[in-house]
């Protein structure tokens, strides 16, 4: 599917909805795209994981539903871009480096069923979009919830053995225990209730499994209108 022929409203904003499983490359993508475009990039990924690490450091469970939507409706969070990409603030905490731990790692999908949590912060996606008069956003729900009515809608994927290996690449470990813990989230991603990760129809398909960083964005840009 192609893009390229469609007219669009010079006034209107541009925004690149980027979905698809952990680990695909979706950010390493969206930081590319978005500076080729000139564009702000958002990781809502990290929004729920600045959540949980607010949720961890004041000694609420995870899973207490109704004490984390109510942190998530209070939490001054603050997600922009670093030196060295996504700089996260919660309640003027640098959590940048703590969200990709292991901690907030294991607790992140009980956050990310909630659903006054996801209620929230999408109404914060939506506002931060409207305040950059677009941008480049990736998560699990972002062209089927969030932005339905995206310029472009994208799923970025790639075989969990390939996610693994990237991320062992990244932070070490076994490779065959990585995927299991890849293949066990993206079964609870596609399950959950509340805006479940999907692939929606008038999405495009990204296999990066066999593909660099600079492919991949350039197939993205050649599916933009000009």
């Amino acid at each position: 599917m192609s893009l390229a022929t469609n007219a669009v409203d010079p006034e209107s904003p541009v925004i690149v909805a980027i979905d698809g499983p952990a680990g695909a490359g979706k950010s390493t993508v969206g930081r590319a795209v978005a500076a080729r475009l000139g564009l702000e990039y958002l990781d809502t990924g990290a929004m729920y994981r600045a959540v949980t690490f607010a949720a961890l450091r004041r000694g609420l469970d995870p899973a207490d539903d109704d004490d984390v939507a109510e942190l998530s409706e209070s939490v001054e969070l603050s997600v922009g871009s670093g030196p060295d990409g996504t700089l996260v603030l919660v309640d003027g905490v640098d959590a940048t480096i703590e969200i990709r731990g292991r901690e907030v790692t294991s607790a992140v999908s009980a956050v990310a069923a909630n659903s006054r949590v996801r209620a929230e912060l999408v109404r914060r996606q939506r506002r931060w979009v409207a305040d950059h008069h677009g941008g480049v956003v990736e998560g699990r729900d972002i062209g089927s919830v969030v932005f339905p009515d995206a310029t472009l809608k994208l799923f970025v994927t790639a075989s969990p053995r390939v996610r693994a290996e990237r991320r062992v690449a990244e932070i070490g470990g076994s490779v065959d225990d990585v995927e299991a813990s890849i293949v066990a989230r993206d079964r609870k991603d596609v399950m959950r209730a509340d805006s479940p990760l999907t692939e929606t129809a008038d999405a495009v398909v990204v296999d990066t499994s066999g593909m660099t960083v600079d492919e991949v964005v350039e197939r993205i840009l050649g599916l933009l209108p000009a």
